[in-house]
């Protein structure tokens, strides 16, 4: 009996699989700097974005150059920082900290996007810092240091992702990705170039796979939401926190205590919940 999923689901189930199988690439290259994998990721974006835009006439440079910057600068800082994040600590608690960024996302899109929040909303957001605060309370891998790692990635997250928003009128989506390598790769080129560790065998295919990884799950993950509605397939992304137990277990041979669990229950508890709010109103 074959299951009777939508395109979209199916196109958000193979970007959270894209998704985790690149972070579990980063993690087999913890010698190299997060910045580093971050250049070579951009690199490859860049080629893959150029063909596209050229092939399809689109023009290069777009119309709001200021946002398009901010966007590939903030989403540069927030890419780096979770890099790190995934070289450090188990994989399913970076992951974990990862989800965060949709609270992230809502709460500066007060701001940003003048997007209204209901108040039981941060009742939701509550839960979910209370999760991560727990992850990291009773895990003795991750420190206060990783726990702020990981909410300053996610803050940046939700900047990048909020820009995004402000440009979805008046920008090509191509556009968009293409500006984040633009934007990425002189910054982390100048970094790597004074702090620079050699790839050595496979290093090289594994980051030339980092950055395919990317291109497809973004791939997928844009025809979900062009063939599908926000509200049924964005709850989907969050099946990678059971490729990354999986992955982390039976690859890297990650266990969790009893506690850590309750700590990734809540938060997950507290972003699904703010998805079926914004869901029914």
């Amino acid at each position: 009996m074959s299951l009777n999923l939508s395109k979209g689901v199916w196109y958000m189930i193979y970007a959270s699989f894209a998704f985790s199988l690149m972070n579990v690439c980063i993690k087999y290259i913890p010698h190299i700097p997060p910045i580093e994998i971050v250049l070579f990721r951009s690199v490859v974006s860049l080629v893959i974005s150029l063909f596209f835009l050229l092939n399809q006439r689109v023009p290069i440079w777009g119309n709001n150059k200021k946002v398009l910057f901010l966007r590939g600068f903030t989403g540069a800082i927030a890419l780096t920082l979770f890099f790190m994040l995934l070289q450090q600590i188990p994989l399913a608690a970076a992951t974990s900290m990862q989800y965060m960024a949709p609270i992230f996302t809502a709460v500066l899109g007060i701001f940003i996007v003048k997007e209204k929040v209901a108040k039981k909303q941060f009742l939701y957001f509550g839960l979910s810092l209370l999760g991560i605060f727990v992850i990291q309370g009773f895990d003795t891998r991750i420190s206060l240091f990783h726990l702020l790692l990981g909410l300053i990635a996610s803050i940046f997250t939700g900047l990048a992702y909020n820009f995004i928003r402000k440009l979805k009128t008046s920008e090509h989506p191509l556009v968009i990705i293409f500006y984040f390598p633009l934007v990425t790769i002189p910054f982390a080129a100048i970094y790597a170039y004074f702090n620079w560790v050699n790839p050595i065998g496979w290093d090289w295919l594994i980051l030339i796979i980092v950055g395919l990884l990317t291109q497809v799950a973004q791939y997928f993950m844009t025809k979900s939401y062009q063939t599908e509605e926000l509200s049924k397939v964005s709850i989907i992304q969050y099946v990678g926190i059971i490729y990354a137990l999986g992955f982390g277990y039976f690859i890297f041979g990650e266990t969790y205590n009893w506690i850590t669990y309750i700590g990734m229950i809540l938060v997950f508890s507290g972003v699904i919940l703010n998805l079926w709010n914004k869901r029914n109103t």
